[in-house]
């Protein structure tokens, strides 16, 4: 069995910053792609940051050059700085994770989610 648990989200002034955490636990023999998306209110989700295993990054226009996206292999974490934070940056975060597990192949991951809330 396989989870992803989010953490770092909360309350944070317009300007400030928040980072974010996702650990992947269980049965793993692999990590692909590690992704954070995002769903606020009324919004569909939306892909918000990705990185491959070999740390290639994808942004969605409206995060680049404030956020950033990185991983710990051997931690089997992704994490999501926010730096400038926006109010339109509210919502609820998840991690994503394309895993291998012994006998059951690969298949998509997905954590809780962690809520952000960008007000003053």
């Amino acid at each position: 069995q396989v989870q992803l648990m989010e953490s770092g989200g909360g309350l944070v002034q317009p300007g400030g910053s928040l980072r974010l955490s996702c650990k992947a636990s269980g049965n793993i023999f692999s990590i692909n792609a590690m992704d954070w998306y995002r769903q606020g209110p009324g919004k569909e989700r939306e892909l918000v940051a990705a990185i491959s295993s070999g740390g290639s990054t994808h942004y969605t226009d409206s995060v680049k050059g404030r956020f950033t996206i990185s991983r710990d292999n051997a931690k089997n974490t992704v994490y999501l700085q926010m730096n400038s934070l926006k109010p339109e940056d509210t919502a609820i975060y998840l991690c994503n994770a394309r895993i291998l597990v012994p006998g059951l192949g690969w298949d998509d991951y997905w954590g809780q989610g962690t809520q952000v809330t960008v007000s003053s």
